[in-house]
């Protein structure tokens, strides 16, 4: 079932990149132009069947049915403003950034049917070389309307990501960056600085779980950054919480507490059980 003629997908990197995959094996659009600030990278997405035609401006978005911005945070925003005077009056823009409040508040009153995505998928992996059709398929995706989303473009939306074989949530922007900022942007932050606490000449004795551990900060520096200060206060409180749970299992090591210790790490070991 074709939900759109004409897609454009601006940034072909994994996650714009697979959802033209995903697109194409669906059947959801009859054709997907591709536009990347990387030329290359777009003819890459084009090679592996993500997208039909690669586009070298963004005027090919002047007669699309559905936009979707895969790009950086900051990027994001200020392709929406170039866009918004050129896209036809019922064109449904989405995007797929990490964070969503300041997404949301400064691009739904330039582009009235844009809605706030986040797909809860992506890899440590980067660049239309890593593609995955199936990304998708079993995941959840965050979605975040505005007061002023219309109800039948937002049924479009969930219909979108459901026939890619997500799971959708409805929140509002700032519940999402509450939320992600714990489950998502404080595990990265770890994970970045936990490589960096590592001595350089002990990583060649690295185990798995050290492996496990610090897999995510192999992601792009850049990207996240953005993330982080886009997301900065709600990160803030989270690292504040790492902090004191850090300095709590510090103080049962300097005490020797083994019976503090033993229920901390049960305590963790259940949450984590959680997870599934």
């Amino acid at each position: 079932m074709k939900l759109f003629k004409k897609a454009v997908i601006i940034g072909t990197g994994l996650i714009g990149g697979s959802l033209g995959l995903a697109l194409k094996k669906q059947h959801l659009v009859s054709q997907i132009t591709g536009l990347s600030r990387h030329l290359k990278n777009a003819r890459l997405a084009k090679k592996a069947g993500a997208i039909d035609y690669v586009g070298t401006s963004l005027a090919v978005v002047k007669d699309a049915d559905l936009i979707i911005l895969a790009t950086p945070v900051n990027t994001i925003i200020d392709i929406a403003f170039k866009i918004s005077k050129q896209i036809k009056k019922d064109c449904i823009v989405i995007d797929v950034g990490s964070t969503k409040d300041v997404i949301v508040s400064k691009i739904q009153g330039v582009i009235p049917n844009f809605i706030g995505c986040h797909p809860l998928a992506g890899s440590e992996k980067r660049g239309a070389l890593n593609l995955q059709a199936g990304i998708f398929r079993s995941s959840a995706c965050i979605i975040t309307p505005s007061p002023k989303t219309e109800q039948k473009v937002l049924r479009k939306v969930i219909l979108f990501w459901r026939k890619l074989g997500s799971r959708v949530l409805i929140l509002s922007p700032k519940r999402h960056d509450q939320i992600l900022a714990f489950t998502s942007h404080l595990p990265h932050a770890v994970a970045f600085s936990l490589i960096e606490a590592i001595p350089p000449k002990f990583l060649n004795l690295g185990s798995t779980g050290l492996r496990d551990s610090t897999r995510i900060s192999a992601s792009d520096a850049h990207l996240w950054s953005e993330v982080f200060i886009s997301n900065r206060k709600n990160l803030l409180q989270a690292l504040s919480s790492f902090q004191t749970k850090i300095a709590a299992l510090k103080l049962s090591l300097e005490k020797q507490n083994k019976k503090l210790l033993v229920k901390k790490l049960l305590s963790a070991r259940k949450k984590r059980e959680m997870l599934g």
